[in-house]
């Protein structure tokens, strides 16, 4: 087990320090000699490095929806669904699968995750984005100041293919991002892909990073560090991966000053790490301890380190239900061998690299090539008939681009800001915070004079212009097989953004150019032929303007009542004016609205005018805003036009007003043009939902006969079943919900009528043999499950405890009946991590037994309350009540 001292090793007095007080205070003090940390027995180490790229609309900032990864909305939200949340709430379950335990295993992981990622937890899943910051600051409570947590490059740039200015921005900005969430510098920082360059090695001990993790394939050769008694140990060829994994070793940056210029590596296990990946180590916490203990050398060595690295997403995502096997392996399995969790921070305090190692010249763990699967046709990533021969002149036209941006960059910014490449590194300030007072500290740190507010937005610009050529470089850009991909495509449409900005501020058009290098790159598919067509295809496509932005506002407004200021999306709105009238089945509404981009500042004043003609027919006319009198005059002749109630004459009259473009429903951005052809679909729907409940109605004899018969029953009768019922759950479910939602529902417990209901069409469904559509409905219950359980151990009432009970035990029932596949898990964190009142903490956690609270009746109804709820929701709480 571990010895050392209690206070951080980073912080710990030197001897020759302590021999020096002990000389100032005189020979008669006794001074205590620090305890010097030293590593005893077996630790082990697993790295999850957690990262998603991004994949927002670089227009939008934010991530529209990818079909893809239906049934959630994208591709973050199912990972998240399936691997950060399980791993933020890791279940131990007993051999009856009843839950016997919740742990974070973030507080035992070492790990790190992206930046982009870590932004997108905190905007849609903050109680696990705090779950995350907890376990590092645990863990840095266990393990004497060093935490679990280690930065990341901050957007997966492959640094060797960086310039030296972008290798050092990547770096800042990843140790700023994590600073401003985990209160504290990084020691460790995760590289792309592993990626590493004696460049990059100089550029992360020149930000100060400690030490960083690499494959073992990485390494050519290693030695003992030389001593005063060796001062030249023979070198060890281990450039096959036979570099002993279970020791960190010291790397010196080539053609440095050896005193300082060096950083701590740690190679991963690879085997193992392996395994986890594509064998069956994760099968069982007992298997995966087995695997970790073939490691173990058994030379008697006092200490020796078993690190495997690995993706995070494997845990949960990948290889689904394996953050239960980690969860016992971290606080069973492990420990009943006698083995140490810990991370390499800790491990470097206790054991100070005693070798060397001098690594290969350019390398990465996913690539044999060195680092060529992001810039050359070098098999990796590829198979079959496709080749990708794309990828050399990808990276050349963005290189191409890279250049001339940066020319665009020094020459207008160096009339704006002290240090444009500073204020660039200073920039994840704002990144991380966009308010206006922070931006404003941001502009009067760099500025060169007080600029005015069109500087301040060209300033802006031009840092959002760099940050999108940082973007462009993701390295999962080029990992894949194809171009056109969405990865590919995600960069290119950070590129386009980039080069709109540029051209915003400098007037320099750059994409004609940009276009034809691309063209140069050829797809693997026959409807692309080469990157121009994916360009001009897939990515032109997706820019956005604020006039594009003005009609969404315009059309949704019709469905939707808009405040005075309402934010849509990366902009705020203001409603400056808005006017509505209907006559027969024609809608207008005439308006002004302001938008002001809260990433640049950007504002652009527009008039609007949208007729909808019923059904999904509209007509959306934007221009510039010039005036009020103008406006005036044009907001009453388009009324005036409408009184004839005629269609043609109020679009003659739009078109001779307004000298913009057109837009209809088909220009709405994506989520809000699906939301509203549901909308408009659902006059339609609901007649048929009447319709098909007659046929069912008139036909439930016919059909009981067929059933009862063992007949197979005609299609046409079937789907009416299904449809009517799925209609009637739809509309009871909602009825439910309003009543459980309702404060002045006096029924205890409310909903149990519309409860009822449900039960019974679920039974008539299974009599009838029915699938019935109601993929909302799973949600739904599994709020209402949660709220019922959250009022019952908040607000707990003796007398109408029982009822409420039963009330949860039957929504789980009626989701088993209803075959939604509801989900119990966020009920089991409530109830299992003791969010409950004082009276029921007190009944059942200082009252150990039944017997205990015989005779005190609401103590008893606690208990009794506590063992039901612990029986319906699967949980173990027998060590709590024994």
């Amino acid at each position: 087990m571990t010895s050392y001292h209690p206070h951080p090793a980073s912080d710990s007095p030197s001897p020759e320090s302590d021999l020096r007080s002990e000389a100032a205070l005189g020979s008669t003090v006794e001074i205590e000699q620090p305890v010097v940390p030293v590593a005893q027995g077996v630790y082990v180490t697993i790295h999850g490095h957690f990262y998603q790229p991004p994949r927002e609309n670089p227009y939008l900032d934010a991530i529209e929806r990818q079909p893809s990864a239906a049934p959630f909305h994208d591709w973050n939200e199912r990972i998240h669904h399936e691997c950060y949340r399980p791993n933020a709430f890791a279940r131990v379950l007993s051999a009856q699968g009843e839950l016997l335990g919740i742990v974070n295993n973030f507080e035992y992981l070492s790990f790190n995750i992206g930046p982009t990622l870590m932004s997108w937890l905190e905007r849609y899943d903050v109680e696990v984005y705090q779950r995350i910051l907890e376990a590092d600051r645990k863990s840095c409570d266990r393990l004497n100041g060093h935490g679990n947590a280690i930065a990341q490059v901050y957007n997966h740039i492959i640094l060797p293919l960086a310039n030296e200015r972008d290798k050092r921005t990547q770096i800042v900005w990843g140790k700023a991002d994590f600073r401003s969430r985990f209160g504290r510098d990084p020691e460790g920082m995760w590289l792309a892909e592993t990626a590493v360059d004696g460049p990059t090695l100089k550029a992360l001990v020149a930000e100060g990073i400690r030490f960083i993790i690499l494959a073992p394939s990485q390494v050519q050769r290693c030695r003992p560090l030389p001593t005063a008694d060796d001062p030249d140990p023979e070198w060890h060829e281990v450039g096959g991966g036979q570099i002993d994994p279970t020791r960190p070793y010291r790397c010196y940056v080539p053609g440095g000053d050896r005193q300082k210029d060096y950083i701590d590596v740690f190679f991963y296990d690879g085997p193992i790490s392996r395994d986890m990946g594509f064998s069956d180590a994760l099968a069982s916490s007992h298997s995966f301890a087995g695997r970790l203990g073939m490691a173990v050398r058994g030379d008697h060595r006092p200490a020796q380190l078993i690190a495997v690295a690995t993706d995070g997403e494997t845990f949960g995502h990948h290889r689904g239900g394996t953050e239960k096997c980690l969860a016992y392996a971290f606080t069973q399995e492990f420990e009943q061998r006698g083995w140490t969790v810990t991370n390499f921070a800790h491990y470097l305090s206790i054991h100070p690299p005693l070798w060397e190692a001098e690594l290969k010249p350019v390398t990465a763990w996913s690539c044999s090539h060195g680092v060529d699967r992001w810039q050359d046709d070098c098999g990796c990533g590829g198979g079959g008939l496709w080749n990708q021969q794309w990828r050399r002149p990808l990276r050349q036209a963005l290189d191409w681009l890279r250049d001339q941006l940066i020319e665009v960059y020094t020459s207008v910014a160096s009339r704006y800001l002290i240090d444009p490449w500073a204020a660039r590194n200073d920039y994840i300030q704002i990144i991380r915070d966009r308010s206006p007072a922070n931006i404003h500290r941001f502009l009067a740190r760099h500025r060169t004079r007080r600029l005015t507010a069109a500087e301040q937005i060209d300033v802006l610009r031009l840092l959002e212009m760099q940050r999108h050529t940082l973007l462009m470089y993701t390295s999962c850009g080029w990992f894949f097989e194809e171009i056109s991909r969405p990865e590919g495509t995600q960069i290119l449409r950070y590129a386009t953004r980039a080069m709109e900005l540029a051209g915003d501020v400098s007037g320099i058009q750059l994409e004609k150019k940009f276009v034809k290098r691309l063209s140069q790159a050829p797809s693997n598919v026959d409807l692309f032929k080469h990157g121009g067509e994916v360009y001009r295809q897939l990515v032109l496509p997706a820019q956005v303007s604020l006039e594009q932005v003005a009609a969404h506002y315009a059309i949704t407004s019709l469905f939707t009542t808009y405040a005075p200021e309402q934010q849509v999306y990366c902009y705020t709105a203001h409603q400056m004016d808005y006017q509505l009238q209907r006559i027969g089945s024609l809608s207008l509404v005439v308006g002004q609205v302001q938008l002001v981009s809260s990433i640049t500042w950007e504002t652009g004043d527009f008039v609007f005018a949208v007729l909808h003609l019923g059904g999904w027919d509209f007509h959306c006319c934007i221009q510039p805003f010039s005036g009020r009198r103008p406006y005036t005059q044009l907001r009453d002749e388009l009324f005036e036009a409408l009184k004839h109630a005629s269609a043609a004459h109020s679009i003659l009259a739009m078109n001779r007003l307004f000298n913009g473009k057109f837009f209809s429903l088909h220009d709405l951005f994506a989520e809000e043009r699906h939301r509203i052809m549901r909308l408009l679909s659902q006059e339609t729907l609901t007649r048929l939902d009447q319709l098909y409940t007659q046929v069912y109605r008139d036909n439930y004899g016919v059909l009981m006969a067929f059933h009862r018969d063992g007949l197979e029953v005609p299609q046409e009768l079937q789907v009416a079943a299904e449809v009517a019922l799925s209609h009637r759950a739809l509309t009871a479910l909602k009825s439910l919900e309003q009543d459980m939602n309702d404060p002045s529902v006096t029924a205890q417990p409310p909903g149990s009528v519309h409860l009822a209901e449900l039960e019974a069409i679920a039974q008539e469904a299974e009599h009838l043999h029915c699938r019935l559509n109601i993929p909302s409905a799973r949600v739904t219950l599994e709020q209402l499950i949660l709220r019922a359980l959250w009022h019952l151990m908040q607000d707990f009432a003796p007398a109408t405890a029982e009822s409420e009970v039963q009330q949860i035990e039957r929504l789980i029932r009626l989701g088993a009946h209803l075959h939604l596949g509801i989900s119990l898990d966020r009920a089991q964190e409530v109830f299992f991590q003791g969010i409950v009142g004082p009276a029921l903490e007190r009944a059942v956690l200082e009252g150990c037994s039944q017997d205990e609270v015989e005779g005190d009746r609401d103590r008893e109804e606690l208990l009794r309350c506590y063992l039901a709820l612990s029986r319906i929701l699967a949980v173990d709480t027998g060590a709590l009540v024994r």
